[in-house]
């Protein structure tokens, strides 16, 4: 038996290819870990309802970490099993901040809970939201409300992430103020987003700001309690940013072969790129409990 009991996978950038797909290599080998009595959680900044096709061609049935960990929701019924939420008062100054920079605030909620996925917060000049944003929104037939103010939101109990879409030269300097002002009480993030294969010009940003302390790992953390996991026996892939937590947490940490350098700085192993089957490579070697085939 291989010393893992459950593996934790990001979705864009590893199970996902370039072309948002899961390959064939690598359901069969998520189909191997679960045959090997390996549970499977997929770890994702995406919402439920922007996860449903990945979750699909996984077949996938155990709990989903959505919204970078501040969401764990069951994948066949829709239901939140857990839920971290924001504090009203760090939305409403990182909404101010963006409103200065104008750009429009995107309040993820939990769509479980209210029936629509956010609440864009566009300011009494009504910011107009990035293309690209209004390109995920309809990719996804993503549940979209609307409010000039923080303060006309009628469900900010349910909200777990606010942020923007916009280019690095915009998203940068706010990510820089929201640090200073926000220090320990709020966890941030400010990376490339998922763009269209046409998408020509700037590189394009989504800044994300969730409660303190809530990423991933937080929410594998709250699993593993419930089912009495060891953390030691947890494996992770991923290669992005908001990967980093997991990763460096995990008792076996594995980076993508395509992962920013600070992934691979945390990880322990690295594995092919989402493009060559990444994922399916790293769960081989686990569940055949030899990780030289991965790379040191």
């Amino acid at each position: 038996m291989p010393p893992i009991d459950l593996i934790a996978i990001d979705l864009d950038g590893t199970l996902l290819n370039t072309d948002e797909q899961v390959s064939q290599p690598n359901i069969d080998a998520i189909n191997r870990a679960r045959d090997a009595g390996i549970t499977v959680l997929i770890c994702t900044g995406r919402g439920l309802s922007e996860s449903i096709r990945a979750m699909k061609a996984i077949d996938q049935r155990d709990p989903v970490m959505v919204a970078g960990g501040s969401i764990i929701a069951d994948p066949i019924t829709g239901h939140t099993i857990h839920r971290f939420t924001m504090n009203q008062q760090i939305v409403t100054q990182a909404t101010e901040l963006f409103h200065e920079a104008k750009c429009p605030a995107l309040v993820m909620k939990d769509p479980a809970e209210i029936g629509y996925d956010y609440l864009v917060v566009h300011s009494d000049d009504e910011h107009p939201i990035h293309p690209i944003t209004q390109w995920w929104f309809d990719d996804h037939q993503l549940k979209v409300e609307y409010a000039r103010q923080v303060h006309h939101d009628e469900h900010p109990e349910h909200t777990v992430r606010v942020g923007i879409v916009a280019p690095s030269s915009i998203s940068n300097p706010i990510a820089r103020k929201l640090t200073e002002l926000m220090g320990d009480d709020a966890w941030l993030y400010d990376f490339p987003c998922v763009m269209p294969r046409d998408h020509v010009g700037d590189v394009v940003h989504i800044l994300e700001l969730f409660a303190a302390r809530i990423n991933k790992w937080a929410a594998i953390s709250w699993y593993l309690e419930q089912h009495q996991i060891d953390p030691s026996r947890v494996a992770a892939i991923g290669d992005q940013a908001n990967d980093v937590p997991m990763i460096e947490s995990a008792g076996i940490g594995i980076a993508m072969g395509n992962a920013i350098a600070e992934v691979q700085s945390h990880a322990q192993f690295i594995t092919a790129t989402n493009d060559n089957h990444g994922v399916a490579h790293a769960i081989n070697a686990i569940v055949s409990d030899d990780l030289s085939l991965l790379k040191v």
